[in-house]
């Protein structure tokens, strides 16, 4: 059981709670029993057989009971057999409760629960029985849920006595706080939760332990903010009529009102003295990069250095492109990382705007010579801005002063990546942690509860509306022709299309590549199984077929970093009219002439996923295009999953969705799987004014009494949360 459901102590016994309740139900005639529904019948024992099989290894006990209106077989199989036949001798008058099925043509109730009736045995103890709520616990084949029920039992002792077993439960609610809201004790809500007698018993028990993981999670994040607060930061404001000015005058738009706002925000942290922490969460296309590129220009002007990470090369290439195209002259002189430095003994600055800073690129398979001559730019300060992998964080690089660090879509800093950071500084730099998967509010209260969080709702002027439909591809071979037709009327109009396939191709190595969010076939999916569609296949298909006489391309992360450089730039360009890819495009990848996109096996892919892949096409002034392939059935759960995307282009409701649709842990991801195995009653999605009230109530308690002096029990809880494996999920920040 320990190693199984990880229950080590009476402690983890108690808190793990039933994950639902089975009704016995009203009493039942023999003669009227339902198929397939739970039953409770009181009847007398008629016959009790044991029969043997496998050569006497197996044993099988059958009862046959009567009511008067009818006949019914019991079976019972194994050690479940030795109980039963003790207990049910032929006259034997008992309860019976349990699930109707048919074998043999006949009815059955197979490893029913019964209690056998007294002389005394009245109408009121057939009545308990038969209402009673039957808790079922999560299980695993090691330890059915009525043997872990027995060891809650024998924890709690005999009913009506239970406060002498849980007297001594540490309760992390203050007093003030439970009684003010009017919440349950906890020996009460324990009691409750595995004993009830009513179902308003359940919800008071929940209602309760809902509040104990909601507050203790995020006492933890607000004592991680606290601790934040008092590190020392320099403190960087942009100087007047400096980089960010220049750079600003040179943009050929306007600003939306939601860039201006987050700017503002983010510019208020950087002009602390302590790190900014701080989540810019917005949909696909809502201009993230500009307000980030405008943060790390303010601390370049400031006289710091800034360094964006990416989760991979092809996108810090993107970043690096991308950066380097707004910025214009103003980078000009740090376009090309492989030219000679370009340093004057007075720090004269050749090539570029005076104000101009230099933009270099670090990944880890740059060549020798290149790698040399940027970690040079960064030692010395000539490099105000770094785009790079994993490879920024080794040893080796050194900055002149480091004073923001952007964290860009799916990195997540563990705790030695975060402090490999922070020792670059001569003091901790800021953090910009950005997203474009959209997080609803509790989400981003519980997970990202250590930083403040800044959302851009806005799309920038001139975005196009992207129109998205469901390819039936098995049901209706015709709207498969028809979605390649579509990517040839795109191309004739002067655009160009993405193929997003699940896979690489050939067998072995493609696991970096499947769908992150990829959702898990259901039983009336697993029908349908076969290998997800392959970059390598479909691109033959299409260069062979339907798109026979356009320039098609293939592009995924097992191409050498230069090939897949030079594939992208081909397609920016326009040299390429269909670019076949995996995921790797999912994020940061710009091209605005791109218009339409045909999602193979769109139904591997999780909601959020497909959102983001969505959102590379519709990006110029043309209208975008959605085509999601799939050959699952109509009514089928994926069929619903793909219908609900086509439906919306909100990332915020589709995240909802996604979140209802699939495991929690799914959405929170891997580095949240302390939040994960903490939480057991509360709910993320639905209880979000349960984690906003205990976000309120836990900053006040912190704010008086940081160090919880006063709160010896919320203290102990805290450490029981803060094992190892969670303290990583906390300290990610």
């Amino acid at each position: 059981m320990a190693d199984h459901l990880d229950l080590h102590t009476v402690g983890d016994l108690l808190h793990h709670y039933p994950r639902r309740y089975a009704e016995r139900g009203e009493l039942t005639r023999l003669s009227d029993l339902p198929l397939d529904e739970h039953v409770t019948v009181v009847a007398q024992v008629a016959d009790a057989r044991v029969h043997t099989f496998n050569g006497g290894r197996g044993r099988r006990l059958e009862v046959t009971i009567t009511d008067g209106s009818g006949r019914l077989q019991l079976v019972f199989f194994g050690k479940g057999v030795h109980k039963p036949r003790a207990e049910l001798q032929p006259g034997t008058r008992a309860m019976f409760a349990g699930k109707v099925s048919v074998f043999n043509r006949k009815r059955q109730l197979a490893h029913p629960e019964f209690k056998a009736l007294g002389e005394g045995s009245g109408a009121e103890t057939v009545e308990a029985f038969a209402n009673q709520l039957l808790p079922l616990y999560p299980a695993c084949k090691q330890m059915e849920s009525w043997q872990i029920q027995q060891a809650i039992d024998t924890v709690l002792g005999p009913a009506g006595h239970e406060e002498a077993a849980l007297a001594g439960l540490v309760d992390p609610l203050p007093d003030g706080l439970r009684e003010g809201r009017g919440l349950a004790t906890l020996p009460e809500a324990l009691r409750k939760i595995h004993r009830p007698v009513t179902k308003a018993d359940i919800a008071m028990a929940r209602d309760r332990l809902k509040w104990d993981e909601a507050f203790v999670l995020q006492v933890a994040l607000a004592r991680r903010r606290r601790a934040d607060a008092q590190l020392p930061a320099a403190p960087r404001k942009p100087a007047p009529d400096g980089l960010l000015t220049a750079f600003d005058a040179r943009l050929p738009f306007t600003l939306t009102e939601g860039q201006r706002r987050v700017s503002e925000e983010i510019f208020a942290d950087l002009a602390t003295d302590h790190p900014m922490h701080r989540l810019l969460q917005g949909e696909v296309g809502s201009g993230k990069t500009m307000v980030a590129l405008r943060a790390m220009l303010g601390v370049v002007d400031a006289g710091g250095q800034a360094a964006m990470l990416a989760p991979t090369e092809v996108l810090a290439q993107q970043h690096h492109r991308s950066i380097t195209e707004m910025m214009g002259e103003l980078a000009s002189w740090g376009l090309w990382r492989e030219a000679p430095a370009q340093q004057g003994g007075d720090g004269e600055r050749e090539g570029g705007a005076e104000q101009g800073t230099k933009v270099v690129l670090l990944t880890g398979s740059m060549g020798a010579a290149a790698r040399r001559q940027a970690l040079l730019d960064l030692v010395t300060g000539e490099a105000g801005i770094v785009i790079g992998t994993h490879a920024l964080i080794e040893d080796k690089v050194q900055f002149h002063d480091l004073g923001l660090v952007v964290v860009d879509e799916q990195h997540r800093f563990g705790v030695e990546q975060r402090d490999a950071l922070r020792s670059k500084g001569k003091q901790p730099p800021h953090l910009l942690v950005m997203t474009a998967t959209p997080i609803p509010r509790t989400v981003a209260m519980t997970v990202f509860g250590d930083l403040e969080t800044s959302v851009l709702d806005q799309l920038p002027a001139g975005r196009s509306p992207i129109a998205s439909h469901v390819v039936p591809a098995k049901d209706k071979p015709h709207f498969l022709s028809r979605a390649w037709e579509r990517v040839r009327e795109e191309v004739a109009a002067g655009h160009q299309a993405y193929v997003v396939c699940p896979r690489i191709g050939d067998e072995g190595g493609d696991e970096g590549e499947e769908p992150k969010g990829a959702a898990r076939p259901s039983p009336e999916d697993e029908a349908e199984k076969r290998p997800p569609l392959a970059v390598v296949d479909i691109a033959e298909q299409l260069t062979k077929g339907p798109l026979g006489d356009l320039r098609v391309e293939v592009l995924h992360g097992r191409m050498q970093p230069e090939a897949k450089d030079e594939v992208m730039r081909r397609f920016a360009a326009g040299e390429v009219d269909v670019l076949v890819a995996t995921t790797v495009i999912e994020v940061g990848v710009n091209v605005p002439n791109a218009t339409a996109m045909v999602i193979m096996d769109a139904d591997r892919f999780g909601v959020s996923q497909l959102h983001q892949l969505r959102g590379r096409v519709g990006r110029g002034s043309a209208a975008g295009l959605c085509l999601l392939v799939t050959d699952m059935p109509e009514g089928s759960p994926a069929r619903a999953r793909l219908g609900a995307v086509a439906a919306t282009l909100d990332g915020f409701e589709l995240s909802r969705i996604d979140l209802e649709q699939r495991r929690e842990g799914d959405v929170l991801g891997q580095a949240q799987s302390g939040v994960r195995s903490s939480l057991r009653v509360l709910a993320v999605i639905d209880d979000e004014e349960v984690i906003a009230a205990a976000r309120e109530e836990a900053a006040e308690i912190v704010a008086a009494d940081p160090e919880l002096a006063g709160y010896p029990e919320l203290r102990t809880a805290l450490d029981a949360l803060l094992d190892k494996d969670r303290e990583e999920f906390l300290d990610k920040g």
